[in-house]
Formats: C-alpha cells, sequence, structure tokens
C-alpha cells in the first residue's frame, strides 16, 4: 500500500468521523428540541473579529408574493415530501441538539488525535468559538432587518423557533466551524467538511424549519465570519519557530527520566492575547532557586501528596487529567460547560456568546501560561523529586507532560473558566469556582506539578478571567 493510499484512507476515516459526529449520535443525548426565547437584541452585540454585525453585506431574502420565492416554497416542499428515515433522523439530529456542539465534537476528536498540546489547543477552540459566535451575531442582524417569518405550509418535523427564519443560524453556525475547522486541522478533507456543512443545513430544509434560500445565505454568511476569522488566525504569530536554545542543569527542564521528547510549543507566550496587552502581562513571579528549601519543599509536597492519596483525590486526578488522547485540558471545560448548558437550555446565541467566553478566556490561559513556563524552565516533579534524591525511582500517577510545570497550565485554564461562568452563571459561582479549585489541585495530586505551579496558575487564570467578564459586561448581551 502506498503512501497516498494510506493517506486517501485516513481521509476517508477523518471524514465518516466527522460525519458521525455531526449527525449520528454523540451529540447532547437530549431528544427535545430548543424552547429558548427569541433573542431580538443579539445583532447589536459586539463581535470579537468582526468589526460590527453589519460588516459582512446579507442580500435580502426572496420578496413575498415573489417567482423566486414560489421556487424557495416548492423546493422546501419537495424536499419534505421526498424524506426518507434516514433523512429524518438527521433533520432530528441535527435540530435536537446544541447546534454548536457537534463542531466542537469534531475538534475534541481531532486534538485528541494528535500530539499533546494543550496550548495549541485552546488557541484552536477560541478561534473556533469566535467564529461561530461573530457569524451568529451577524445572522441575528440580518434577522431582525428582514423579519421573514418561518415557513408555515409545510409538514414540519420540529417547530422554527421563535426568531426570524432569515439567515438560518444553524447553517451560519456549520458554514463558520467548517471553514475554520479546515483551516486549523489540514489533516480534515476542508471538501468533505463543506459537504457536510452544507448536508447539516439541509437537514433544516428537511425538517421543514427553513427554506432553502434561508440556509444559502446563511452557510454564505458562516463562510464569510470564517474568513475573517482565519485572517486573523494567521496574523497571531503563532507560527514562529523556536530556536532550539533553553537553559540547562540547576533545575532547568529536562524531559521526564527515559525520554527524549522536545518541549511543546516552547513560542505560545508570545502569540497575541484576546483580551491581555500580552502573554506576559500577569506573568508569575521567579520560581524559588533549585538549591533553596523552599524548592525542596514544593518537590517534597509532591511526594507526599502521592504517599496520602485518598480515593477522591485520584478519581478528580484523573477526571482532569487531559492527557494524551483526550481533548486535553482547555476540551475537559469545554465539555463540563456543555454539559451544564444541556441543563440549563440557552439560546443559540446565548449558548455562542458563552463558549466564545469561555474559550477566548482559556487561549489567554494558555499563552499567559506558556509565557511563564518558558522565562522559568522549571522542570517538572518526576525529574526534581529524583534529582534531589528524595526517591530514585518517584513515579507520578499521570504521565508527565513535555513541557516545564511553573505555572500549571491546568490551573490557569481553571481559574480563566471558572470566573467567567461564575459571571455568566451566578447561581452556580460557587460550582463553577470549586470545580476550578479542584482542577488546579488535581495536578498536584496526580503528581505532575508542585504546588506553587496550582497557586500561581489559578491566580493568574482568574486574573485573565476577570478580563473575560469586564468584556462580557459590554458587549451588549447584559443590558
Amino acid at each position: 500500500m502506498n503512501a497516498e493510499h494510506i493517506r486517501h484512507s485516513a481521509l476517508v476515516a477523518m471524514a465518516a468521523l466527522v460525519l458521525a459526529a455531526l449527525l449520528g449520535g454523540c451529540g447532547s443525548g437530549d431528544d427535545k428540541p430548543s424552547t429558548a426565547a427569541a433573542e431580538p437584541s443579539a445583532g447589536t452585540w459586539k463581535p470579537w473579529v468582526l468589526t460590527s454585525p453589519d460588516q459582512i453585506p446579507v442580500p435580502p431574502p426572496p420578496k413575498a408574493g415573489s417567482r423566486a420565492e414560489q421556487v424557495d416554497m416548492a423546493e422546501l416542499r419537495r424536499v419534505a415530501e421526498a424524506r426518507t428515515p434516514a433523512a429524518e433522523r438527521q433533520a432530528l439530529a441535527v435540530s435536537r441538539r446544541l447546534a454548536l456542539e457537534p463542531w466542537l465534537n469534531v475538534a475534541f476528536k481531532v486534538v485528541a488525535d494528535r500530539a499533546k498540546d494543550p496550548v495549541s489547543a485552546s488557541r484552536a477552540y477560541g478561534l473556533l468559538s469566535v467564529a461561530m459566535y461573530d457569524a451568529t451575531v451577524a445572522a441575528y442582524r440580518a434577522k431582525y432587518r428582514f423579519k421573514r417569518a418561518a415557513p408555515a405550509d409545510v409538514d414540519a418535523l420540529v417547530a422554527a423557533g421563535p426568531d426570524p427564519s432569515y439567515p438560518s443560524e444553524h447553517a451560519v453556525i456549520a458554514g463558520a466551524a467548517s471553514r475554520v475547522l479546515a483551516y486549523l486541522y489540514p489533516e480534515l478533507p476542508a471538501p468533505g467538511l463543506d459537504d457536510m456543512a452544507e448536508r447539516a443545513a439541509q437537514a433544516r430544509v428537511t425538517a421543514g424549519a427553513n427554506y432553502p434560500s434561508d440556509t444559502r445565505a446563511g452557510l454564505a454568511l458562516g463562510r464569510s465570519a470564517a474568513a475573517a476569522v482565519i485572517a486573523y488566525a494567521r496574523r497571531d504569530g503563532s507560527d514562529r519557530k523556536w530556536d532550539g536554545r533553553r537553559p540547562r542543569g540547576n533545575g532547568a527542564w529536562e524531559p521526564p527520566p527515559g525520554s527524549l521528547a522536545r518541549p511543546v510549543s516552547p513560542l505560545a507566550g508570545t502569540w497575541d492575547t484576546w483580551l491581555m496587552t500580552s502573554g506576559r502581562q500577569f506573568r508569575s513571579p521567579p520560581y524559588p532557586a533549585a538549591d533553596s528549601a523552599e524548592y525542596r519543599a514544593e518537590a517534597q509536597a509532591v511526594v507526599d501528596a502521592k504517599a496520602n492519596l485518598t480515593p477522591a483525590q485520584e478519581r478528580a486526578a484523573r477526571f482532569w487529567a487531559g492527557g494524551q488522547g483526550t481533548p486535553l485540558p482547555p476540551g475537559i471545560w469545554n465539555q463540563v460547560v456543555l454539559a451544564f448548558l444541556r441543563r440549563t437550555p440557552q439560546s443559540i446565541p446565548r449558548a455562542a456568546r458563552v463558549l466564545a467566553l469561555l474559550n477566548v478566556a482559556q487561549a489567554d490561559a494558555g499563552v499567559a501560561a506558556w509565557d511563564a513556563k518558558y522565562a522559568y524552565w522549571v522542570t517538572r516533579p518526576e525529574n526534581a523529586i529524583r534529582d534531589l534524591g528524595l526517591d530514585r525511582t518517584w513515579k507520578p500517577l499521570l504521565d508527565t507532560p513535555f513541557f516545564p510545570a511553573y505555572v500549571s497550565g491546568h490551573a490557569a485554564f481553571s481559574g480563566a473558566a471558572g470566573e467567567i461562568m461564575a459571571h455568566l452563571f451566578p447561581d452556580s459561582a460557587k460550582l463553577f469556582r470549586a470545580r476550578a479549585r479542584e482542577a488546579a489541585d488535581s495536578r498536584i495530586w496526580g503528581g505532575i506539578h508542585y504546588p506553587k505551579d496550582g497557586s500561581e496558575g489559578l491566580k493568574m487564570g482568574r486574573q485573565i478571567g476577570r478580563l473575560a467578564v469586564m468584556r462580557a459586561r459590554r458587549d451588549g448581551a447584559e443590558r
């Protein structure tokens, strides 16, 4: 089997995986359509990359009584009358789950399949969520400009929803997400992603909830929004190349015993940020010197934590582990938030806003944590415990990652996530802050971070989370 055939087979397999994520059974498991209220103000909310909700021109829908409208209605009826059982299942799957979730599921699967790189994952989740949010805001601007009523004279499988029909928000999200995913993950076949976006949009026509012109306009608008986000992403500095220089000895980072791994994303602390002025805005103070009593005490605390590990601590360490083969720590927070959103139904614009704020905060937390990691190059507990002679054969509960310890990226992600979620859902503020603390502590219980990594990372993340809260208060959705 030649290399090209292997590559083609891999792309076919990946395409099948993406299709399953979009139209199969890996969504929320909720079989009830959304009953969220209308969102007439969503088209006035502040986007992240688009200069305004009006930046992308949206042509008007077919004029009432026109030949174009008659053709549109005739096409809708033909599709509805030709429904197959499989088409009905797909239509219901698309309409009955949170429209953004299947596209995040695709990203989760690709991140899990790649080499472990949490900061790149947080960048990707941020860009994907911003594209879906900006496209949704632009769509709602057009919806309430044109105020086109949803189809009425058709046998609909689901209720159309309380907002105007044109353009389709499901199609907008599909158009934006599919193009950004193709940019972020070249191993995904771009034509296949386009086809899947069109199938997701067409499912709304099959369901009788949107006219064909609603979905065509939605796909076009979403793809234009994606182009703006991709142009932004190409300028964020994430393609800078490391020169290979790093400190050696005296407590400086080395790969785990028995490994020759290179450090992961050493320049990520220089990437552009969404909320901070730069990655170093909240840089933590220097770590204790390797010959200090405090350094030795930090290493001993990790040894003691493992020796006294409780079953509850081990469960928490494994839940938050975010190792190779998972969506990584920022993806775990996305899954926690998506599960919460299933229990606390939101309109599509508000769900998009939650995920954009969450993932922008986490993206900045990743940059800030990586700035500190490669400013100080602190070695991991596994190496330090052995080098100090505390235990020459010591092993952590979790696998040691291939990047420096200080500060904990997971603690930074968690502090940011906990603060923005506490603001967005004040009745659950105590819960989210407690989960952030648990996630930070879980890295010490897992043996891959010192206590100081967690406390400083959590502090850093909370500062970034507060910046996200300030942005949320000004974006127009809380008026």
